[in-house]
């Protein structure tokens, strides 16, 4: 069974750690983690220690680090551009993206999206919402959530744009690939990409692609995509 990973702002520069605050309380009150037993500190950007505990207080562990390591970006990064959607469907479509390894979550205002963000919460939900799957998914690297784009935005957007379309003639699995810098997908929300938002994407060089016959949901689309990519890629 891997080690528990908890994240801390910054990896400690010795060899002795109290983890203490929301990552502590969690893994002496919750996972009630005992002295002998191992974990691992990631700082979200590669670097990981694994350690022991060595005592354990009211919401805080003191341990030992035994080992480091650190895990380079992936290149290609994998981008995905989630339209907003209604309800727990953006939430539950971040939370399995950062599971199976997007680099990168850029929320979209697109033309069907029913929710509208009015303020800062929606957007702190998606992080919060990545931070716990990368913790489960043990990810050293923690995904981005950037603030909201519109599609005047997202056109000017460099790299290899693909846009996931149910019209589209060419499948995923077949297109090109780059080697390096980054491959962008975009994810309508539940009413799908407008008609004047893939005009305007495709002008600006975008490439409509398919997953298959089957129409997805918004909150499952993303998650096939970048499964379909990790697999060309040679990441899984």
């Amino acid at each position: 069974m891997s080690l528990p990973l908890f994240l801390v702002d910054a990896l400690p520069e010795g060899d002795e750690f109290r983890l203490d605050g929301p990552e502590g309380h969690h893994a002496a009150t919750v996972q009630r983690l005992r002295v002998g037993e191992g974990l691992l500190l990631g700082d979200g950007r590669g670097g990981t220690a694994t350690a022991v505990v060595t005592a354990v207080g009211r919401g805080t562990l003191d341990v030992t680090i035994t080992d480091r390591g650190y895990v380079p970006p992936p290149a290609p990064r994998l981008v995905v551009v989630q339209g907003i959607a209604k309800g727990d469907r953006g939430e539950l479509a971040v939370q399995a993206m950062t599971e199976v390894g997007v680099d990168e979550i850029i929320p979209w205002v697109a033309a069907r999206s029913v929710a509208k963000w009015k303020d800062d919460r929606p957007l702190n939900r998606w992080r919060s919402t990545v931070r716990e799957a990368a913790k489960q998914a043990r990810r050293p690297r923690m995904p981005e959530v950037t603030e909201p784009v519109t599609t005047s935005v997202l056109a000017r957007r460099p790299g290899p744009l693909l846009v996931l379309h149910e019209e589209a003639s060419v499948p995923l699995s077949r297109v090109d690939l780059p080697d390096a810098g980054e491959i962008t997908l975009v994810v309508g929300p539940e009413g799908g990409i407008a008609p004047d938002e893939l005009t305007t994407l495709s002008a600006a060089g975008a490439q409509s692609v398919r997953l298959g016959p089957e129409v997805l949901r918004t909150s499952t689309a993303g998650v096939a995509a970048l499964a379909a990519l990790s697999v060309r890629l040679g990441r899984w």
